[in-house]
C-alpha cells in the first residue's frame, strides 16, 4: 500500500486523544481501519492547550500506539478540534459569470471566496466554509452549479471559525509530535461523517456529540449543514457536579460515574448506596446512588435544553424528521437516550461509527465517532487540502479538490 494512501485521523479531546489509521482500497470510499491509538489527554482543557510539553507527550503516545498496531508510520493527519472557542455564522457570496458563459469549478471557487469576505475579528480564523445552496440568476436551491449557464452566481454558505491562538497552539503541538496536518475539521462535523447516512442528512437530523469538555451540535437538512454550535457543557461538568454534590475527589467521582451512573433516578432504589472505600483510598464514606443519579440527570437535562434552544434559533425545534443522533463518549450513560427523547420531543438513537471496515471490535463505540469521521473525511480527498481558506491555502489545490468536495455534500 502506497504511503499516500494511508489516512490518519487525530481526535484531540479534553479527556482522551484518539488516533485512527486506515488504508484506501481500489475506491477512495473503501476505508479499511488497520490501527487505533488512545492516550489520556494531558495538557489540554476544553479544546485549548494549557501545557505544551504535556500535550505533545499525549499526542505522541496516541500516535505511537496507532503506529504500533497498524505497522505503518504516520506522517500526516486530519486533525479534529473542538471547544467553546469555535463559532459559526452564515454568509453570502455573489459573483458575475464572465459573458454569461457556462459555470466552471473556478467560478464556484470564486463565489466561495467571496462568501468569506465577511468581517470577523482579527484573532479568528475560518476553519470551514460549507455551501448550503447556490443561486444561478433567479433559480434558487441549486446544489452543484457547474455546467449550468448564467450571468450571476450566488452562494449561501455556513462558516465555522475558531480562535487563531488556540488553533495555532494545537497545530504546534501536533507538528512537534512529528506529523504534518493535512486539514483541520471541527469535531462535530467529523463525528457526523461517521454516524449519519445521506438519507438522514437529506430528511433533517441533529447530531449531538457529547464529549468531556463540551458538546457539539450539528444540524443537517436537504443534504447540507444548516447550523453548528458548541455548548460548553459535557462529561467533565457531570464529574465536577458529582464531586461537589457527594463531597468526593474528582478521581472518585469519575470512577463512580462510569461504574454506577444513570440518568434515570426513578429506576434506582432509594436505599442503594455506594461504599467509596472499595473504590478510593481517599474517600471512605458511603453515598446514595439515587442522589448521584439525580445530579447526573440534572446536568444531562441542561445539555439537552441548551440543544433545544439551538434548534429553536433556526426554527427546527421538534421539526427534524430523522430526529436526533447521539454520539461521543458521554452518550453511553444509561438513560441518556430516554432523557433526550423526552426533552427534545424527537426520535433519538445512539450513533455508532459506520462506513468502514477493519478492526470493528475495537472501535464499535460512540467515543470513536470523531476519529473515524476524520479518517473518512480524509479518505474522500486522499490528502488534498480543501479547507478553502484563501489566506493560507494553495489555490491550485483548492481548484483541484472543490469538485469532489462539493459533490460529497450532495444527498
Amino acid at each position: 500500500m502506497a504511503k499516500s494512501h494511508v489516512i490518519a485521523g487525530l481526535d484531540i479531546g479534553s479527556s482522551k486523544i484518539r488516533t485512527v489509521v486506515g488504508t484506501l482500497g481500489e475506491k477512495s470510499s473503501d476505508l479499511n481501519i488497520i490501527g487505533v491509538g488512545v492516550a489520556p489527554s494531558m495538557g489540554l482543557r476544553k479544546g485549548r492547550v494549557i501545557d505544551v510539553e504535556e500535550a505533545i507527550n499525549s499526542i505522541s503516545s496516541s500516535l505511537e500506539d496507532a503506529e504500533r498496531m497498524s505497522g505503518e508510520p504516520i506522517n500526516h493527519v486530519f486533525l479534529g478540534i473542538g471547544g467553546g472557542h469555535l463559532e459559526s455564522m452564515d454568509s453570502k457570496g455573489v459573483i458575475a459569470v464572465p459573458d454569461g458563459n457556462e459555470i466552471t469549478e473556478s467560478d464556484v471557487n470564486r463565489v466561495l471566496e467571496a462568501a468569506q469576505a465577511v468581517s470577523i475579528p482579527s484573532n479568528r480564523r475560518i476553519l470551514r466554509i460549507i455551501p448550503k445552496a447556490f443561486t444561478v440568476d433567479e433559480q434558487k436551491g441549486i446544489k452543484y452549479p457547474v455546467g449550468m449557464t448564467g450571468i450571476r452566481l450566488e452562494v449561501e454558505a455556513h462558516l465555522v471559525t475558531g480562535l487563531t491562538p488556540a488553533i495555532a497552539n494545537i497545530e504546534k503541538c501536533v507538528h512537534q509530535a512529528g506529523v504534518d496536518v493535512d486539514d483541520i475539521i471541527p469535531t462535530g462535523l467529523a463525528a457526523a461523517e461517521s454516524v449519519l447516512s445521506k438519507r438522514q442528512k437529506e430528511l433533517g437530523v441533529v447530531v449531538i456529540d457529547v464529549g468531556c469538555g463540551g458538546t457539539s451540535v450539528v444540524v443537517f437538512e436537504e443534504g447540507t449543514t444548516l447550523h453548528t454550535a458548541t455548548i460548553p457543557v459535557g462529561g467533565e461538568s457531570v464529574t465536577n457536579d458529582i464531586a461537589i454534590g457527594l463531597r468526593t475527589s474528582i478521581d472518585t467521582a469519575e470512577k463512580i460515574k462510569i461504574e454506577y451512573g444513570s440518568c434515570t433516578p426513578e429506576d434506582v432504589n432509594e436505599r442503594e448506596t455506594i461504599d467509596l472505600s472499595l473504590i478510593s483510598k481517599i474517600d471512605t464514606q458511603t453515598v446514595s446512588k439515587r442522589h448521584m443519579s439525580e445530579i447526573i440527570q440534572a446536568r444531562y437535562h441542561e445539555i439537552f435544553v441548551l440543544v433545544k434552544d439551538e434548534l429553536a434559533k433556526i426554527n427546527r425545534d421538534g421539526m427534524l424528521p430523522a430526529g436526533v443522533v447521539l454520539t461521543g463518549a458521554g452518550v453511553k450513560m444509561p438513560g441518556a437516550v430516554d432523557l433526550a427523547r423526552e426533552t427534545l420531543n424527537l426520535p433519538v438513537q445512539v450513533g455508532f461509527p459506520q462506513n468502514f471496515e477493519g478492526v470493528v471490535d475495537k472501535i464499535d463505540d460512540p467515543a470513536y465517532s470523531t476519529a473515524i469521521g476524520l479518517a473518512i473525511w480524509g479518505s474522500r480527498f486522499e490528502g488534498h487540502s480543501y479547507r478553502l481558506d484563501f489566506r493560507s491555502l494553495n489555490l491550485g489545490k483548492a481548484l483541484h479538490s472543490v469538485k469532489g468536495w462539493v459533490r460529497s455534500l450532495l444527498p
